[in-house]
């Protein structure tokens, strides 16, 4: 588990980017072909809006740290991740959740398509991830069980006590005051659930071992917190026009989040502790990998 590979630059984000959106391409032409044309149409249009990948580029990325070989089926596979990740956004962004009208640059999913489509498109895009997970790890080689494991791995992430609780616990918390350990616990189901299950996912894709697998895992959790965080200082520092989003959302509906807490200054090295905490998790499982330790630093540093 000490194989290196060269640290990710900003030309590396962008050719992984541009697999991933090769791969999405390719699972959602197979995926909607039978699909309703007014949810396959809202499906594409969120799915392929744009955004970081970079849920998926984790996934392979621990695949790599567990010694597989790479593959197309590989992209493949991680697209489930990603499409987990745009169905919660799409369903939060509607008017009974976050009522926002701008994503990734663009009128968001319900302002294009209407709130009826919107919604029953987000709910389309769970099995359909699902299936797309099963396929592709079928295609890697993996046995019913091991495949079975990992469509576990990503439908707990995303459910009532992963991403789906995070959200509730979120609108709940909105107006009122929140303690720091509310907000991270808010905030390891909302956002870090879907990123431990990112790199867990790459490492059972891979075949790792059991150790390798929490690890991975835990650093994703921690990975997820300071992703958070810095979204949150995002809303407040940056601006619509680069986040892709309505910038100073979180303090106009009453967000619970951590500038509001704990100010700009401590909510930046919180951020950098739950960083740190991140590669710590891997440094005790031995797994020292320049990709993903720029993967975990580029989490706290860019700007949208």
């Amino acid at each position: 588990m000490n194989r290196r590979v060269p640290a990710p630059e900003p030309a590396f984000l962008e050719h992984e980017r541009s697999l991933v959106d090769a791969a999405l391409e390719r699972v959602l032409d197979r995926s909607l072909c039978h699909v309703d044309p007014r949810i396959a149409d809202v499906v594409r249009y969120a799915v392929m809006g744009g955004g970081k990948r970079l849920r998926p580029i984790l996934c392979v990325a621990a695949y790599r740290v567990a010694g597989g070989a790479v593959r197309e089926a590989l992209y493949d596979a991680s697209c489930a991740i990603e499409i987990i990740h745009t169905y919660s956004l799409v369903h939060d962004d509607l008017p009974c959740m976050d009522d926002d009208d701008l994503r990734r640059g663009r009128p968001t999913s319900h302002r294009v398509f209407g709130v009826v489509a919107a919604t029953v498109a987000g709910a389309a895009m769970i099995p359909i991830a699902c299936r797309i997970l099963d396929q592709g790890a079928t295609s890697l080689g993996l046995g019913a069980e091991a495949r079975a494991a990992a469509v576990a791995d990503l439908t707990q992430a995303a459910g009532a006590a992963g991403m789906v609780a995070g959200q509730f616990l979120d609108l709940e918390a909105e107006g009122r005051a929140t303690s720091l350990d509310e907000l991270e616990s808010i905030h390891l189901r909302k956002t870090g659930a879907l990123f431990a299950a990112s790199l867990r996912l790459g490492g059972r894709l891979g075949q790792a071992d059991s150790p390798v697998l929490d690890a991975l895992a835990d650093c994703g959790r921690q990975l997820g917190l300071a992703f958070q965080v810095t979204d949150d200082l995002l809303d407040v520092t940056g601006h619509a026009a680069v986040l892709g989003k309505t910038a100073g959302r979180d303090q106009s509906q009453g967000k619970a989040t951590y500038p509001a807490l704990l100010g700009i200054k401590g909510a930046r090295a919180h951020a950098a502790r739950a960083s740190a905490a991140a590669a710590s998790a891997l440094e005790r499982a031995g797994i020292r990998d320049g990709t993903l330790q720029a993967l975990i630093d580029f989490a706290v540093r860019r700007d949208r």
